[in-house]
């Protein structure tokens, strides 16, 4: 099955973002929303009908929207006009409960073809959709459905009984419970969606949207206290084109997969909406990760986007796999990563590995989509994120007081990440919380929490998260550099480093190492780590401790949670865990 040309088609491809100083010097919002036709008769953007019944009204019906494939590797295939029919099913279904505009619809499950349609069918009633992790536990199930004033879950009858009958009694305002795979009702309030969905009309006129109104609800874990409820519109549909248009480079041949969780932002905005605004097809594996699977699927379904996570990227590497020689990958043209920065050594593993670079894009829940990253026509910086999408304004910014902030002129120079506010998927708020909103504004930019740099060139370094930042014998150390020197140890499968208190230097720079699975600790290895890294690094920016680990506490979406390590190392207490999954 070997195959590593381009097939005659990717060959072909021009990207659509074919000059980026010019796009981004000329580009306006105002005409992104000419592709973006609206609803009909003037009333109103809803994301919903711009994702699905806009190519059913431009003859594109039969085409195929989604492939669904099961963890027992059954295939199922929807049309357009199948999802519209399914989507308008849920949103009758809603109405007809009396769900109104502005009501928060929740969903508990994995990536099945029921989460889908809900999510669209709610966007459909102009209510709010909100996704869960299916491996929340009850209470970070309840906090997020007090929070966010759920009326209804849509759930299976497993993680029902698993996880919310204990909390049931203690959700007054939760009026349904939609549960998907079983045929009868079981009470007034806990329903059979099948049965709800079948007696429901395929035909649903979407009533006025506002693109102001609330249309997503993700909940965002913090260091300490509860998640937060980051408030998105149905306006970021331009984000979510046209990313999907200059980032993804979506052409309407594309078979598209995003790996990610409807529970995580990129799951939602890049796993349902984006893919199917550019109408094409979309791929969703029901299963966990699994390497021989994921790329049997890359070449079964002869995808051409594959948009992942850094973990599994770090995961496909920690394995003897020649992918070009064992699988016909001729299709796929373009690799995207997000969730946390991609580590240089990875770029470079996947040029040799699989024919291209992966190209790393950066973003936040509370941006809503991408906002900067690199592009298919521009030169790949390894361990940068790229450049800001045309339409965003980034900067480099350094604190004046505690209302201002400066832009910092000079290149290369370590400062916040911020962005200047109004672009369309924009947050725009926090729910119940805008004391929490309002500290994320200074002057006129959103300050992102994220500590970088620009280059010359305008290419932007991800150096930290501010509160991940480690100060020793005073030099101001970026986690993600140590790790990325680190991880170019033959030995080395993942890392992750914090700040020690430390009487002499202020803080000592530790480094918690997995090791690939043909590797064993030792002392000896131990101390062949740290010489390697005071060669790469030097000796004062070299951890100076090593601790081996079997491997490290990550959210869902992949990103390594330091603040964990770092509270289990001085005993603190670990603050919100419930995005916590050791498994990707």
């Amino acid at each position: 099955m070997a195959g590593n040309n381009k097939s005659v088609l990717s060959q072909k491809v021009q990207p659509n973002l074919k000059d980026y100083d010019k796009a981004y010097a000329e580009f306006e919002w105002d005409d992104v929303k000419e592709e973006i036709t609206g609803l009909p008769g003037n009333k109103g953007l809803n994301i919903a009908y711009e994702a699905v019944d806009r190519h059913v009204k431009n003859g594109k019906g039969e085409e195929l929207a989604m492939r669904w494939i099961s963890k027992k590797n059954k295939v199922k295939d929807f049309s357009f006009r199948f999802v519209k029919e399914e989507t308008n099913r849920f949103a009758n279904v809603l109405k007809q409960l009396g769900i109104k505009k502005g009501d928060s619809v929740f969903s508990l499950a994995g990536r099945i073809p029921e989460l889908y349609f809900a999510a669209l069918g709610t966007l459909k009633n102009v209510s709010v959709f909100c996704p869960l992790f299916s491996a929340f536990g009850p209470e970070p199930i309840h906090q997020r459905l007090s929070r966010g004033d759920g009326k209804v879950l849509v759930t299976t009858k497993r993680l029902f009984e698993k996880k919310i009958q204990p909390i049931w009694e203690r959700l007054p305002k939760l009026k349904y419970i939609f549960i998907t795979d079983i045929d009868d009702h079981q009470s007034d309030r806990i329903l059979s969606l099948p049965k709800l969905m079948q007696k429901a009309e395929p035909n649903f006129e979407i009533p006025t949207t506002d693109p102001e109104d609330m249309a997503l609800l993700h909940f965002t874990s913090g260091t300490t206290g509860m998640p937060k409820g980051a408030i998105h519109v149905h306006q970021a549909v331009y984000t979510h084109y046209i990313t999907g248009k200059y980032v993804l480079d979506f052409h309407p041949y594309d078979i598209f997969w995003c790996t990610a969780d409807p529970g995580w932002v990129t799951g939602t905005s890049y796993g349902i909406i984006s893919p199917l605004l550019h109408g094409v097809t979309n791929i969703i594996d029901e299963a966990d990760f699994d390497a021989e699977r994921w790329y049997s699927i890359l070449q079964d379904q002869k995808v051409t986007i594959w948009y992942t996570a850094p973990t599994a990227i770090r995961m496909l590497m920690r394995l003897d796999i020649k992918p070009l020689e064992e699988y016909d990958l001729s299709h796929l043209r373009l690799i995207h990563s997000v969730g946390e920065p991609l580590n240089p050594e990875a770029v470079e593993w996947s040029r040799v590995t699989l024919g291209m670079p992966i190209l790393d894009n950066w973003w936040q829940t509370e941006t809503g989509g991408i906002m900067i990253a690199n592009y298919p026509s521009m030169d790949v910086k390894p361990g940068s994120m790229g450049k800001p999408l045309p339409g965003i304004q980034a900067g480099i910014v350094e604190k004046v007081s505690k209302k201002q902030v400066r832009e910092i002129a000079k290149p290369d120079t370590v400062g916040e990440l911020a962005l200047k506010p109004a672009w369309p998927s924009m947050f725009r708020g926090y729910l119940h919380d805008k004391g929490r909103y309002d500290k994320c504004f200074r002057g006129e930019w959103y300050i992102t929490g994220d500590l970088a740099k620009k280059d010359e060139e305008g290419y932007y370094w991800f150096v930290g998260r501010a509160d991940d930042i480690i100060k020793t014998s005073g030099h101001m150390v970026g986690p993600f550099e140590v790790e990325s020197a680190l991880m170019e140890h033959s030995a080395v499968a993942e890392v992750g480093v914090i700040g020690k208190p430390d009487p002499m230097t202020g803080e000592l720079v530790k480094a918690f190492v997995a090791l690939k699975p043909d590797k064993k600790a030792s002392e000896e290895l131990q101390l062949d780590i740290i010489g390697f890294a005071r060669t790469k690094l030097g000796s004062a920016v070299a951890p100076k401790e090593i601790e081996f680990v079997d491997s490290l506490p990550k959210t869902r979406s992949g990103k390594i949670m330091r603040r964990l390590l770092k509270a289990r190392e001085l005993g603190l207490p670990e603050g919100d865990t419930s995005t916590l999954e050791t498994k990707l």
